[in-house]
C-alpha cells in the first residue's frame, strides 16, 4: 500500500534528531526544560472556564452546531473588531468561525488555489502557510523577510510575471517567529498590489494581543479598500491561553469567507456551542485577560534579553508575540546551535531553519514556560556558555 503523492511531497520531520536526543537526555534521567513551542503555561481565565462549564450543562448545545458559526459568537467577533481596530464587519457575511485559525489557514488554498498556482508564503513563516498550498496542489514560493529588512518582505523584488500568477499572499504579524512587527504603512503596499494583480492577501493576525510597551498591533483591514483582497485570521489561543479549546475565525472579504464556510460545512461539523459560548465571554472581557498575564509575558521577555546580551549576544526586545527570535553566534547554524544549548544547558529551542531557509541564522525562544523554569533555563545557557 502506497499513500498519495501529495503526502509523499510534505517535507520531512525538520526536528526528529533532536527529539531523539530529547527523549535519549530524559532517559538518562537529565531534567530537559523545552522552550521550543508556543504554548501558553498560564491557565485559561477562570470566568472563560466556568461559563463553558454553564453552557455544556444546557441540552441544546449538544446538538450539531451552525458551520457558520453561532450568531453570538460572531457578533462578539464584530464588537471586538469594532472596539479594538475601529472596523466594521457584517457578522452574515464577513466572518466565520474556525475550530482554530489553523484549519481556517490550511483549508484556505483549496478555496482559491487550482492545481499549478502559485502562492506567497512568508519565509521563515508557519508551515501551515505552504503546507496548505502543498494539499490544494498549489506551489509555494518563498516570501523572504530579512534581518536587513527588518523582517519585512521586499514587495517589488518580484517581477511582473509572477505577481501575475499568484493566487495568495501569506503574511502574518506580528510575526512568528520572528517577532517583528509591520506598520500600517506596509499593509497599505500589499493592499494596493493585491488591488492591481487581483490576489488574496491572507494576514493571519493570532498574535495582535501579545504586546508591549504600549505598542498596538493594527489589522490589515483598517486600509482603505483591503477588504476587497484581504482575509485576516484570529485564534483566541494566544491571548486567552486556550490552545487546547480550538476556537478562531476569519474575517474580510465576503467571497472568500463564503468559500471558507462552504469548504467547512462539507468536511467539519463546527465548533461545540459550549465553546462558542465561552469564546463570547472571552471576547468581551479581553481587557481584563492581558491586565494579568502581559506583565508576565513583559518580565519573561526582560529576563531572556539580558541573558543573552549579557553573553554578547545582538538581541532588542520584540513588541509582539512571546517569543525571540535569537541570532546564533558565528561559527554555528541554527540546527547546530540549537544541539550546542541540549548537549551543554538541557535546553531545548527552535533552530530558524524549522521555518523556512530563510531562518538559517537564528533559533526561536517561547517564553511560555513558568517563570522560575525560564529563570532556571536562562541560568543554566549563563552558566555552561563558554564562547
Amino acid at each position: 500500500m502506497e499513500v498519495a503523492q501529495r503526502i509523499k511531497n510534505l517535507p520531512p520531520y525538520l526536528f526528529a534528531e533532536i527529539e531523539k536526543k530529547v527523549n535519549q537526555a530524559r532517559a538518562e534521567g537529565k531534567e530537559i526544560i523545552d522552550l521550543g513551542i508556543g504554548d501558553p503555561d498560564i491557565p485559561t481565565p477562570s470566568f472563560i472556564v466556568e461559563r463553558l462549564c454553564e453552557e455544556a450543562w444546557r441540552p441544546e448545545n449538544h446538538r450539531y452546531p451552525s458551520y457558520q458559526g453561532l450568531d453570538a459568537f460572531r457578533e462578539a467577533v464584530v464588537l471586538w473588531y469594532k472596539k479594538r481596530f475601529g472596523v466594521e464587519l457584517d457578522p452574515e457575511q464577513e466572518v466565520v468561525s474556525l475550530i482554530g485559525s489553523k484549519e481556517g489557514i490550511a483549508h484556505l488554498p483549496w478555496c482559491l488555489v487550482n492545481p499549478g498556482d502559485l502562492v506567497l508564503a512568508s519565509d521563515p513563516g508557519y508551515p501551515v502557510y505552504k503546507i496548505g498550498t502543498m494539499l490544494a496542489g498549489g506551489i509555494p514560493l518563498e516570501l523572504p523577510l530579512l534581518a536587513e529588512n527588518d523582517f519585512l518582505p521586499d514587495l517589488y523584488s518580484f517581477p511582473d510575471s509572477i505577481w501575475e500568477k499568484v493566487k495568495i499572499v501569506f503574511l502574518n504579524y506580528p510575526n512568528n517567529p520572528t517577532a517583528s512587527i509591520a506598520p500600517l504603512s506596509f499593509f497599505e503596499e500589499i493592499v494596493e498590489l493585491a488591488r492591481r494583480y487581483d490576489f488574496v492577501i491572507a494576514h493571519d493576525l493570532a498574535y495582535s494581543e501579545i504586546s508591549y510597551d504600549g505598542y498596538r498591533a493594527p489589522s490589515i483591514l483598517e486600509v482603505e479598500g483591503a477588504r476587497e483582497v484581504a482575509v485576516e485570521f484570529h485564534s483566541l489561543s494566544k491571548t486567552f491561553n486556550m490552545t487546547g479549546w480550538r476556537i478562531g475565525f476569519a474575517v474580510g472579504n465576503e467571497k472568500v469567507i463564503e468559500a471558507l464556510g462552504r469548504v467547512k460545512t462539507n468536511i467539519d461539523s463546527g465548533i461545540f456551542n459550549a465553546i462558542q459560548w465561552a469564546g463570547v465571554e472571552a471576547l468581551n472581557r479581553v481587557d481584563e485577560v492581558l491586565k494579568n498575564i502581559i506583565p508576565v509575558y513583559t518580565e519573561r521577555r526582560n529576563l531572556v534579553v539580558e541573558t543573552f546580551s549579557s553573553l554578547g549576544f545582538d538581541i532588542t526586545p520584540p513588541q509582539a508575540s512571546f517569543y525571540l527570535w535569537v541570532p546564533v553566534p558565528p561559527g554555528f547554524t541554527s540546527l547546530e546551535f540549537t544541539n550546542y544549548l541540549l548537549d551543554k544547558s538541557q535546553v531545548v529551542v527552535t533552530p530558524g531553519t524549522g521555518f523556512g531557509r530563510y531562518g538559517e541564522g537564528f533559533i526561536r525562544i517561547s517564553i511560555t514556560t513558568p517563570s522560575p523554569v525560564l529563570e532556571k533555563a536562562m541560568m543554566r545557557i549563563k552558566e555552561t556558555w563558554d564562547r
